[in-house]
């Protein structure tokens, strides 16, 4: 084995660990109120009057407020004029208020009120008659809002927030490269403490506890760790697996860093690989080359995601999702979502710009024998495409 697989004892990993230097910093105030004049710009375009923005990603993008979605309506209702409004419960608004980046003003809704109505009344204060709603939002919002406004004025505000969110800043960048790299640091330390026996649980364990000690938000976002046969699935199996010599390890793990998520993956080899772990993971490594170097403005989704399956299909995998080959896309959007527009996948005509940002991740399954999955971010400058991270160069060695 390389010396970047196994040699570590757990104690001499954690040693490694500390606080994060290089802190990107917060999204500024003034980006927030760019982000709002944008989503006034593209409604303006579309004919759009208001929109309302649910508790989520969303949410956190265009006002900071991070809250998930509950029973209770919590949201910004923006029109085309007049400050921002932030629906919520009475009772939330301190919490509100130690979290809001954006000036807006509120309109608050005791227990026993119908905050939908609440939104149709503003609405009319404000004589706006068409509404978009966030694809991310409930159906239920829709369901009470239709009790007050007539069904054909409620819409999808589908193109508008992908609009806004899909290319990035310079900040967002800054906070997704910090993000990934404290994921990459975290994936050198557990390949780094691999050794014969080792549990699956123990490796995600040990991979939560790096994030968290590195300064990610809430440690890892979601982990993966399989071995061997479970390789073939791309969202793992259940139960414990424990690492023998020859067993390919696949990792795919993130976190975030204020709500900016990484997700990288690495497949590597604990001993020797045998001529089809090695075989396939060449034409990986292939595939993924293939499509960061048709990453280009002006190019589709789809061209991106047609590159890496022509390097395998000509090496007579697939075609299309038929196995061995690729089950499924070969990247997604990624910032505040982890899976977020655009996705790279057979149809998709939407046209790469800069700032867009996606994972490279073409799969390769065998089944009832081993995966190879590696996966990377990069996002879309005006030559072409940059990494977030350097790919794994071999399959014995899976980090530059």
């Amino acid at each position: 084995m390389s010396g970047q697989i196994g040699g570590l004892s757990l104690a001499q990993a954690q040693a490694q660990l500390k606080p994060w230097e290089d802190r990107a910093p917060a999204i500024a105030a003034d980006e927030y109120q760019a982000r709002i004049a944008h989503a006034r710009a593209l409604m303006q375009a579309q004919g759009v009057d208001a929109l309302l923005v649910g508790a989520g990603t969303s949410l956190r993008y265009f006002s900071g407020v991070p809250w998930g979605a509950t029973e209770r309506l919590v949201g910004l209702l923006l029109t085309l004029s007049g400050e921002p409004l932030l629906v919520c419960p009475v009772f939330e608004e301190g919490s509100l208020d130690a979290v809001l980046k954006l000036p807006a003003g509120k309109r608050l809704w005791e227990e026993h009120d119908d905050p939908y109505a609440l939104v149709a009344a503003v609405m009319a204060e404000r004589g706006a008659r068409t509404l978009a709603l966030d694809p991310g939002i409930a159906f239920g919002v829709h369901t009470g809002l239709a009790r007050h406004l007539p069904a054909a004025a409620i819409g999808d505000a589908t193109a508008i927030i992908d609009g806004c969110r899909m290319c990035k800043s310079p900040a967002e960048l800054a906070l997704m490269q910090q993000a990934c790299d404290m994921t990459l640091q975290v994936h050198r330390l557990a390949a780094g403490i691999a050794r014969e026996g080792i549990g699956t649980d123990e490796l995600v364990r040990f991979i939560d506890q790096a994030h968290r000690a590195l300064g990610a938000d809430n440690g890892s976002t979601f982990c993966i760790v399989q071995f061997g046969h479970a390789t073939a699935f791309p969202h793992g199996i259940p139960g414990v697996q424990h690492l023998a010599a020859g067993q390919l390890v696949l990792i795919d793990t993130g976190c975030t860093v204020q709500g900016y998520h990484s997700d990288i993956t690495r497949t590597w080899i604990f001993g020797t690989p045998d001529d089809a772990q090695r075989r396939i993971w060449a034409l990986e490594h292939a595939a993924q080359a293939a499509a960061f170097a048709a990453v280009r403005p002006g190019v589709t989704c789809a061209s991106v995601d047609a590159a890496a399956r022509a390097v395998l299909e000509a090496a007579g995998l697939g075609p299309d999702y038929c196995l061995p080959g690729l089950p499924h896309r070969t990247g997604h959007g990624c910032g505040l979502a982890i899976h977020e527009a655009p996705y790279l996948v057979r149809g998709n005509d939407t046209v790469l710009q800069p700032g867009m940002c996606c994972s490279n991740e073409p799969m390769i399954v065998v089944p009832g024998a081993f995966g190879v999955r590696l996966e990377d971010h990069f996002f879309v400058t005006a030559q072409g495409a940059q990494w977030f991270t350097p790919p794994s160069p071999a399959i014995d060695r899976p980090f530059a």
